[in-house]
């Protein structure tokens, strides 16, 4: 999809599937059910949704999903049946890994993280062997250093060889990282996770979201993860970003919807983001 100097494409790193009452944390499941299915484990599928930005010459890679790395244990317990990485879903669109110019991550827990890295018969090495990796430094550290609650969403696996290759790029809060890409902080779900938001040249925006709002369900404001640190963190980011979002025409692509994985919000009659067109971006 061409939006003003911007080509966007979607790539879907491959699917998942999480537990439903965490993904939606207090709202109960009579309510949340009526909007999306679970298995009869009570998981829900989700994709991870990666954005291929082009701008000139210029390659930016949002998110790398989940990653080919993962062990049968951990495979059954997230429902993952394939083999597809973000690397895989590029080259099916003509794009080589090798011409990334940055990947930017909005956190690096495994479902965002897990494609930035590979595993060879000697090592793990980086997927995207030109590109610059950027991350909040807070974020960094804390995966760097994880405790008890986070230590099984940062995995060493993940982020090691790309320190060890010199790819990471540390910044602290908002800043413009590339021209026309600016990273957001919306602490909450982590304390150093960003949102991404490119400038299509003609006065218009186009916003990753993450998992500050992973899918357009949980554009309701009571809708945070239990996966979230800091869940009255997640509602005021999620709460002022949605008004500029829908107030000033921004196109919103979210993380982990499979079947909306872009939209423009708008305003209902009591006030409230709501999705106003849904966008396939293909």
């Amino acid at each position: 999809m061409r939006i003003g100097d911007l080509t966007l494409a979607l790539v879907n790193g491959g699917n998942f599937r999480l537990d439903g009452g965490a993904m939606h944390g207090v709202v109960p499941k009579t309510i949340w059910s009526r909007l999306v299915s679970c298995d009869e484990n009570n998981r829900c599928e989700y994709a991870t949704n990666c954005l291929l930005v082009e701008r000139g010459a210029r390659r930016v890679l949002v998110e790398t999903g989940n990653g080919d790395k993962f062990p049968p244990k951990e495979r059954a317990i997230y429902g993952i049946d394939h083999d597809r990485s973000v690397a895989v879903g590029l080259r099916t669109i003509g794009v080589e890994p090798s011409s990334i110019d940055m990947v930017v991550m909005t956190h690096l827990h495994f479902d965002h993280a897990g494609g930035a890295t590979r595993r060879t018969p000697a090592s793990l090495e980086p997927v995207f062997p030109r590109a610059r990796h950027v991350v909040q430094r807070s974020e960094w550290r804390d995966a760097t250093h994880p405790h008890e609650r986070n230590r099984a969403s940062y995995l060493a696996e993940n982020i090691a060889p790309l320190e060890a290759a010199g790819l990471v790029d540390l910044v602290d809060g908002e800043r413009e990282v590339a021209p026309g890409v600016r990273v957001l902080p919306t602490p909450g779900h982590t304390a150093g996770h960003q949102s991404v938001l490119f400038d299509d040249g003609c006065g218009g925006r186009v916003l990753f979201l993450g998992d500050v709002v992973p899918t357009s369900v949980h554009l309701r404001l009571p809708f945070i993860m239990a996966y979230d640190l800091d869940v009255v963190g997640t509602l005021e980011s999620k709460r002022a970003l949605l008004a500029r979002a829908a107030d000033e025409g921004w196109l919103v692509v979210f993380g982990h919807d499979p079947t909306t994985p872009a939209a423009r919000l708008v305003r209902d009659e009591k006030g409230e983001v709501v999705v106003g067109e849904r966008l396939a971006l293909d």
